[in-house]
C-alpha cells in the first residue's frame, strides 16, 4: 500500500457549546519498587495527554483494548481520580482546578454508572437508601428523598415497592438499573458510563441499552459511553474515540470510523467482527496484529503503535503523531492516514 500524505498537525478545536471539554488529559500512576532503599521514578503512563469536546445531548464511545486507559479517562473526567495534567472544562469550569469544596455543587451534574452492577451496590442497605444517599448528601429532606426514589424506580422500569428490597434480590440487569437510577438522582446532564452493559447477559444488555436511549431522549442526557464491544458502541454512540495506549488515536462519527478506519488500529479492530447485509454475514479480512503490548511503563518512542503496524515507516519509530483534522472533520493520531478514509 502507498501511504498517503502525512497528516497536517492540529488538536480538536475547541467548541464553545460542548458540555465537556478535555484537553491534554494526563493520567501517570507512580511505580513503586519493591526494593529496599531504592526509590523508582516510573511510572504507568495510563492516559497520556488525551484531548476531545462532547456535545450536549451526545454520546461520545470510548474503545480500545484492556488497559488502553479508558476506564481511567472515565474517572478522570468527573474527577474520582485527580489528573495528573491537563484540563476537563464542564459547564464551562475548568474542574481540575477547584478545590474539592468548590467542586461539590457540580458533582450534581455528572455521574457515573459503574461496570459491575454486583460490586457497585452495598448489599447491606436496602435499594430505596441506596438511591436517596445523594439526595440526602444534597440536603434533601427524607419525605423529598422517597417520592423521588419511587419516581426514579418506575423511570427506571422497576416497581416503586422495591424501594424496600436488597441488591441481592435483584437479577443483575435489575441491579444495573437501580445503579442507573442512582445516577439519575440529583438530574445530571452527563452521564460517564464505564462498561455499564458488559456483565450482562446479551439479551438483559438490549434491554438496559434501550433504556439508556430512552432516558437520554427524555431527560436530555450526554453520555460518555465506555465499552469494549464495538457492536454495542456503534449501536449507542454519536462518535467513537478509539484509544491505545492511553492516547487517543482516532475521532470521528460512528458511521466514518466503521465504514473507513483512518488508523491501522481501528482498521485492526474492526477486522475483527462480521459485516453483516440482508442475507448473510461477511467477515472482512481479519488482520492479525504481531508483536505484545507495549508496556505503558516503557511506551516506544515515536508513534505507540509502530512496533505492531505493518504500514510502519521509520518516521513512525522516531517521531510521534499529532492528532490531526482530517478533510471530513475526523481527527486522527498517524503519519500516514489509510487510503479508504476522507475519501484518499
Amino acid at each position: 500500500m502507498t501511504a498517503p500524505t502525512p497528516a497536517a498537525a492540529g488538536a480538536p478545536a475547541g467548541d464553545e457549546a460542548a458540555l465537556l471539554v478535555v484537553r491534554d488529559l494526563v493520567k501517570h500512576f507512580p511505580v513503586r519498587s519493591q526494593a529496599v532503599f531504592r526509590t523508582s521514578s516510573d511510572s504507568v503512563r495510563a492516559v497520556d495527554g488525551v484531548s476531545f469536546d462532547v456535545h450536549r445531548g451526545e454520546t461520545l464511545g470510548l474503545v480500545g483494548e484492556s488497559g488502553c486507559g479508558k476506564s481511567t479517562l472515565g474517572r478522570c473526567l468527573v474527577r474520582l481520580l485527580e489528573p495528573t495534567a491537563g484540563s476537563v472544562v464542564f459547564e464551562g469550569r475548568d474542574i481540575t482546578r477547584l478545590s474539592r469544596r468548590q467542586l461539590r455543587p457540580l458533582r450534581r451534574s455528572m455521574q457515573l454508572v459503574f461496570q459491575d452492577p454486583y460490586a457497585s451496590l452495598n448489599p447491606r442497605r436496602r435499594v430505596g437508601d441506596i438511591i436517596a444517599e445523594p439526595l440526602r448528601i444534597a440536603g434533601s429532606s427524607r419525605a423529598d428523598a422517597a417520592a423521588r426514589v419511587a419516581e426514579l424506580l418506575e423511570v427506571v422500569g422497576l416497581r416503586a415497592d422495591y424501594a424496600q428490597r436488597f441488591p441481592s434480590e435483584f437479577s443483575g440487569g435489575q441491579r444495573q438499573r437501580v445503579g442507573i437510577a442512582r445516577a439519575l438522582a440529583l438530574k445530571p446532564s452527563l452521564i460517564v458510563a464505564d462498561e455499564p452493559v458488559s456483565a450482562l447477559d446479551v439479551s438483559i444488555q438490549s434491554q438496559v441499552l434501550n433504556l439508556m436511549e430512552d432516558l437520554q431522549e427524555e431527560f436530555g442526557l450526554t453520555y460518555v459511553f465506555i465499552a469494549h464491544d464495538l457492536g454495542v458502541v456503534r449501536h449507542m454512540s454519536d462518535r467513537i474515540g478509539v484509544m491505545y495506549l492511553g492516547e487517543l488515536v482516532e475521532l470521528g462519527a460512528v458511521e466514518q470510523v466503521f465504514t473507513a478506519p483512518a488508523h491501522p488500529y481501528t482498521e485492526a479492530l474492526l477486522s475483527a467482527i462480521p459485516e453483516v447485509d440482508s442475507d448473510h454475514a461477511v467477515r472482512r479480512d481479519r488482520i492479525i496484529l504481531t508483536g505484545e503490548v507495549p508496556s505503558p511503563i516503557n511506551k516506544p518512542a515515536g508513534c505507540p503503535f509502530h512496533p505492531r503496524c505493518s504500514y510502519a515507516t521509520d518516521t513512525c519509530k522516531t517521531t510521534v503523531p499529532p492528532l490531526a483534522a482530517l478533510p471530513d472533520g475526523r481527527s486522527v493520531a498517524c503519519h500516514y492516514p489509510l487510503a479508504g478514509a476522507a475519501g484518499g
